[in-house]
């Protein structure tokens, strides 16, 4: 489970990350990510941490599958939060495939997409 001081919360983050980030497509999910906006040489200002919301919307399914997909993307970006610089958002968005898909093609698509996203691969 992802612990709750790195999850997105509020409304304007979650804004903020899809409206001033970037983002990568996948069948199964959209990643929207805005990379941390602080100066880590600024004097006495410590690094926020990464934080991570999700959107998982009735074309995924009926709230049982809505559930089971939120836990597995929740699941997912624990161990990829490491991979983000201090004070980034990221809002991951399920598409209507998700619902049906199992762990291993959400993990695939979320790595795809976070690959892309940090500059490690091609369109």
């Amino acid at each position: 489970m992802l612990p709750t001081e790195y999850r997105l919360r509020r409304r304007e983050d979650f804004a903020t990350a899809v409206r001033r980030g970037r983002r990568a497509g996948r069948p199964l999910l959209v990643v929207h990510l805005r990379s941390g906006a602080t100066d880590p040489h600024a004097p006495g200002e410590s690094l926020p941490p990464s934080r991570a919301g999700f959107v998982v919307s009735k074309a995924v399914g009926g709230a049982v599958v809505r559930n089971k997909v939120k836990r597995r993307l929740r699941h997912l970006m624990r161990d990829r939060m490491a991979l983000l610089s201090p004070g980034s958002l990221v809002v991951v968005r399920a598409l209507p495939g998700a619902g049906d898909a199992d762990h291993a093609q959400l993990a695939r698509d979320l790595d795809a997409a976070l690959q892309r996203l940090l500059g490690g691969g091609a369109r």
